[in-house]
């Protein structure tokens, strides 16, 4: 349980996001039912709100708690998901936001259908909307419940309901400009509270040189490898990483609409290359600020310092879901702890704030707007702030399903790695590939889509004993040798739109000047190459 004052300063926050929210969201344009307005935020979104926002987004409370399980259990191995993003968003900045902002999309399913048909589009807003009430908003809720049950004692289900009702309040009413200004403020919190707690969890250890000397002595020296060997125990051996990743990285960071809104509510095409960058920067912290406290908290628990036993269970092993709940409790000192939670809350909020403006711009634009195409901007809204609402909802239905997963971090991924295959193919396929045709594209979505839920199903049933990452992989070059194939038993026939969204040749999107000086996307693009292959080398 925390202080008093710790609660004040966490409700405290709360009342300012909100505030934040509805003031951001109802300010601006007079007309606030206007769709671009609600959904694109006019089309007037700057660099460092575009790279915050993407990074708000794709860091929830979920990443702060079950990457430090990750680090207290396998050290800096699940680095391999934060580090290897900086690579995809290189593809988004490059590849794929020309396309996205110069067909003026508002939706990746509207991309799809400019790209292949209209079956495409449907099927992806589909998966889209499925997605992310379950990986964005479910998991992000389950980690969230978890946490302030530790911490507040309040039964799970009452925090999520009381969390969802506050964050859905804004963004329901908002639209985007509420999730971005609200998720910016956000981002600031939860990088100051990870520093916090990754200072004193390196300050109660003792240093890097008692770190050490714990790891040499229990034989964990690998926990500080981000590239581990075939006989990997976690099931993540570097191959897996490198093979399968692409994989579920280009899904997730560029053709994913929860994250690629962001990129969709910019000012211009520079804008929307250096946000995207400036994210890929930002996303070389959580290795530092969130993975590395669980294992300070590996060393501080070996060294006898940090009483775990509140997480073992009856069997007498631990329950190490809870450990970024404990660091706090037992390592932070009163009124930084109430930061703590802001920090966390922060999380949570950002990425179902996100996940539910980017469902209500599908079900209005790629669902209803579909058969209904004289409905007004206000109609649309209303259907959006409705759909947001429905989302909520089933995302707390499911809650007691992935509750079975003995590792949050685990079990988010071995979702994705079973949807993304047949979304990356059809993209990638889509912008480098002339003849990838539209007939193909769709079949490949429905029997790729079958396959790996297939896949998913039966792994549950039989396990496979295959890593994710590298079941995402087979999935993919599946895919890939059934859209080829059947781009030649059914040719493309382009249209005035879709001859225009593929690329000639790889190096085509090299050929635009951009901005000069230090923020050309190119230079951006070169340095954080760099920078990735530098810390790969050192923590190889």
């Amino acid at each position: 349980m925390i202080a008093t004052t710790d609660i004040i300063i966490s409700i405290s926050y709360i009342i300012f996001i909100v505030a934040l929210g509805f003031w951001a969201g109802l300010s601006g344009k007079k007309n606030k039912t206007e769709a671009g307005e609600y959904f694109l935020a006019g089309k007037t979104l700057k660099w460092p709100i575009i790279g915050m926002a993407l990074f708000a987004t794709n860091i929830s409370c979920l990443h702060l708690v079950s990457l430090a399980q990750s680090g207290f259990d396998s050290g800096l191995l699940a680095g391999n998901f934060e580090w290897m993003a900086a690579f995809t968003l290189i593809l988004l900045a490059l590849f794929f936001v020309p396309f996205y902002i110069r067909s003026e999309v508002a939706t990746l399913p509207d991309f799809l259908e400019q790209r292949y048909n209209r079956a495409c589009r449907d099927w992806l807003a589909l998966i889209s909307v499925v997605s992310a009430i379950v990986i964005h908003i479910a998991f992000s809720f389950l980690a969230g419940g978890i946490v302030l049950e530790t911490l507040f004692g309040i039964d799970m289900f009452t925090s999520i309901i009381a969390i969802a009702v506050v964050t859905g309040a804004y963004t329901v009413v908002g639209g985007l400009r509420a999730v971005v200004v609200t998720e910016t403020v956000q981002t600031i919190v939860l990088l100051a509270g990870a520093v916090i707690i990754t200072v004193l969890s390196w300050h109660h250890a003792g240093g890097w040189k008692p770190v050490l000397e714990v790891l040499s002595s229990n034989q964990q020296l690998d926990k500080l490898s981000m590239l581990h060997g075939p006989s990997d125990p976690n099931g993540l051996p570097w191959y897996a990483v490198f093979l399968g990743y692409p994989v579920i990285g280009i899904w997730y960071w560029c053709a994913d609409q929860t994250i690629v809104q962001r990129v969709l509510g910019a000012k211009d095409e520079n804008h929307a290359r250096t946000g995207a960058l400036f994210c890929g920067f930002i996303k070389i912290l959580p290795v530092f600020i969130f993975i590395l406290p669980g294992l300070f908290a590996y060393v501080l628990y070996k060294q006898g310092t940090l009483d775990l036993e509140v997480l073992r269970q009856a069997d007498g092993q631990l329950h190490t879901k809870g450990i970024y709940s404990v660091m706090i409790t037992r390592l932070v000192p009163k009124g930084l702890v109430g930061v703590l939670v802001a920090a966390l809350i922060s999380g949570l909020m950002s990425q179902i704030s996100g996940a539910l403006n980017s469902i209500a711009t599908l079900v209005s634009y790629d669902l209803y707007k579909r058969n209904k195409p004289q409905a007004t901007d206000s109609k649309l809204v209303t259907v959006g702030r409705i759909a947001a609402v429905l989302a909520l909802l089933l995302s707390i239905g499911l809650l007691p399903l992935l509750n079975r997963y003995e590792s949050l971090f685990i079990g988010i991924n071995d979702v994705i790695s079973h949807i993304a295959p047949p979304i990356t193919c059809v993209f990638l396929l889509g912008i480098f590939w002339k003849k990838a045709s539209a007939r193909a594209a769709q079949y490949t979505l429905w029997i790729g889509s079958l396959l790996g839920a297939t896949v998913y199903f039966v792994g549950k049933i039989y396990p496979l004993n295959v890593p994710a990452l590298l079941i995402a992989f087979y999935l993919f070059l599946a895919c890939v040798f059934l859209q080829v194939t059947l781009s030649f038993v059914y040719p493309m026939q382009h249209t005035a739109a879709s001859s225009k969204l593929y690329w000639e040749s790889p190096l085509a999107p090299l050929r635009d000047k951009g901005w000069p000086g230090i923020a050309n996307y190119k230079v951006l693009s070169l340095l954080l190459i760099l920078i990735m292959v530098v810390l790969y080398w050192l923590f190889r």
